[in-house]
């Protein structure tokens, strides 16, 4: 988990797009990245250490940043796929079944934002 999402924001932090928007509100990365692989965890294998951050719940930290578009969570899916493929390489399936739940993830937080806009969830 933690190659996955180490390599995973490295590319984030790299993206022309997604970089500064993570830039502006991540201070501190070796924390994020404990989160995350604490986060990526507890979706994949049920393991119940993930708990909110003390700023509030992920659905309402994502849906609060207002320069966060439709579009960036269609980017952040695709880099998210791609690590995931060249870190599973051997298991394609255990890529194709992180990449369902990011999708899932992906939906949710973007209908938040579309919410947020005034627009209808899916």
């Amino acid at each position: 988990m933690e190659e996955l999402v180490h390599t995973f924001y490295g590319q984030v932090r790299e993206d022309a797009v997604l970089g500064p928007i993570f830039a502006r509100r991540i201070d501190a990365w070796p924390p994020h990245l404990a989160r995350m692989v604490t986060f990526w965890r507890s979706v994949l294998r049920s393991e119940p250490a993930f708990t909110a951050s003390p700023r509030g719940n992920p659905r309402a930290l994502h849906a609060r940043i207002e320069e966060l578009q439709l579009a960036h969570f269609d980017r952040w899916l695709g880099l998210f796929r791609k690590t995931a493929e060249r870190v599973w390489a051997e298991d394609p399936a255990a890529a194709a079944e992180v990449t369902r739940r990011a999708r899932r993830i992906a939906r949710t937080l973007a209908g938040d934002v579309r919410a947020r806009a005034g627009g209808a969830r899916p």
